[in-house]
């Protein structure tokens, strides 16, 4: 390799980079659905969180959505607290300790399903939203061809590379020959994301209206981009 390398620095050669975007419409759609439960009653926090994750867990069999494209995380409970006061102000104990009031228990448990038939999300979304649930953390549309828009990015970019050299060869005179050094760069992917926090619920199924509303919903496309720098022999 060092020889190689030292042969190269003898010899007259030109670098170039080259950049490809393809933009492809998205075949699929990953919702990220939280679910949260208060209550002082751990039991009954527990108890109306698993009926609601249950209720997205039939609807998703309702819309035949494979098992593996359903994912259920552990359920994590927490503690809540209110800061005690009295007229508007802070209460304290008698050392000086802020005091609290306990709000309840708040149970949580994460739902993302994967639609691989776009087409159905908006009937999808629309009767999500009728669950119960407390929070749509994201909406990301995606492709399942990923590998074959990533290789086509690169041939393109590839492709560039040897347009620009060619171009700029020509301009002194010369021509090029055949490539002796490529790097690629590291490929770059990007779905439609929708923003953090899409939607926020009461969690008891009546935020639905301003969904409902909504007749049409535009996925975008997604944005596959390739860079290679490519070093030719100059003639």
């Amino acid at each position: 390799m060092e020889t190689l390398a030292q042969d190269l620095d003898k010899q007259a050669t030109i670098t170039v980079s080259g950049s490809a975007e393809i933009r492809v419409p998205p075949n699929e759609v990953v919702i990220s659905i939280e679910v949260q439960k208060l209550n002082k009653d751990l039991p009954t926090a527990k108890k109306m969180n698993d009926e609601t994750v249950a209720k997205i867990l039939d609807l998703t069999r309702r819309f035949a959505v494979q098992k593996e494209n359903v994912q259920t995380n552990y359920i994590t409970v927490d503690m809540l607290y209110d800061v005690a006061t009295e007229y508007g102000k802070r209460l304290y104990d008698a050392d000086g300790v802020e005091k609290r009031v306990f709000r309840g228990y708040n149970v949580s448990k994460t739902v993302i399903v994967r639609l691989t038939e776009i087409s159905r999300f908006e009937d999808f979304f629309a009767e999500l939203v009728k669950t119960g649930l407390s929070e749509v953390k994201n909406v990301t549309f995606g492709t399942s061809k990923l590998r074959e828009n990533r290789d086509k990015a690169r041939e393109q970019a590839m492709k560039a590379a040897k347009e620009k050299a060619t171009a700029m060869a020509a301009a002194i005179g010369q021509g090029i020959g055949k490539a002796v050094k490529i790097t690629e760069h590291s490929p770059t992917y990007s779905g439609f994301q929708a923003q953090q926090n899409v939607m926020n619920f009461s969690g008891n199924g009546s935020g639905t209206s301003e969904y409902e509303g909504s007749e049409t919903f535009a996925p975008g496309t997604i944005k596959v981009t390739a860079q290679v720098s490519v070093t030719f022999l100059l003639q």
